[in-house]
């Protein structure tokens, strides 16, 4: 019998490639896919990618979505009131299994596990570990296909948004830069999947930036500007 489970969906390379080992292995039945929205701006958090984008992943997967909505700013204890109102239900319902696309980030992890054990569930990372040039070749090689739309840029200049993540963008990048973007370099919306019933049809519109105000665990005032590559739906 395949155990009940959700899926962290961001639209990305990992939480993709994550989902394909699952479907492929079937010791896990995945019932929902699980994703964040800025509820301001309909686009999924991080990733500034829009909600109907979105909306064709999960219909294209043909699993159903669970959505997410948050404020534009949200402080750790709102998201995670928010968090466990919505994930309830489907604690309740049976679900024990939580998937992630996570690679070595090994604190975000435990905390994951951490508050998943405290309302009964198990956490499960089916790329943990892996090499990040090793996930990208076998990515590729599947045939899936991603658009970077998000990038960090502490890490990365402007210019490496709105490229497709192939082999030559690889080899644009900064040593100091993880392959995947494992450290929030940069993030990705999948528009081509062996699992997808149809490519995803999009246009290329404008990048824009937005700097983000934060303190850091000293109390320290921080800045980090971000560059978002829109996708416009055909």
């Amino acid at each position: 019998m395949q155990k009940r489970a959700l899926m962290n969906w961001s639209g990305g390379k990992d939480s993709a490639l994550s989902l394909y080992h699952v479907l492929q292995n079937k010791e896990y039945e995945v019932e929902y896919l699980l994703t964040s929205l800025n509820d301001s701006f309909k686009r999924v958090s991080m990733h500034g990618v829009r909600e109907e984008l979105l909306d064709q992943q999960a219909e294209n997967i043909g699993i159903n979505l669970i959505k997410l909505r948050l404020a534009e700013t949200v402080s750790m204890e709102e998201y995670q009131a928010k968090m466990a109102e919505t994930m309830q239900p489907l604690i309740d319902s049976g679900v024990e299994y939580s998937i992630f696309g996570d690679i070595f980030l090994e604190d975000l992890r435990k905390h994951r596990e951490e508050r998943l054990a405290e309302v009964g569930m198990k956490g499960v990372f089916p790329i943990w570990k892996r090499p990040s040039l090793e996930l990208l070749d076998e990515f590729w090689d599947l045939g899936f296909k991603t658009m970077v739309v998000a990038i960090n840029g502490n890490h990365l200049d402007k210019s490496f948004c709105g490229r497709i993540l192939d082999r030559d963008f690889v080899k644009d990048l900064p040593k100091t830069v993880d392959p995947c973007g494992e450290n929030g370099e940069f993030h990705t919306f999948v528009f081509e999947t062996p699992y997808f019933k149809n490519s995803i049809k999009f246009d290329i519109g404008e990048t824009v930036d937005k700097t983000y105000h934060f303190k850091n665990s000293d109390g320290d005032d921080l800045t980090s500007t971000y560059f978002f590559t829109d996708l416009i739906p055909k």
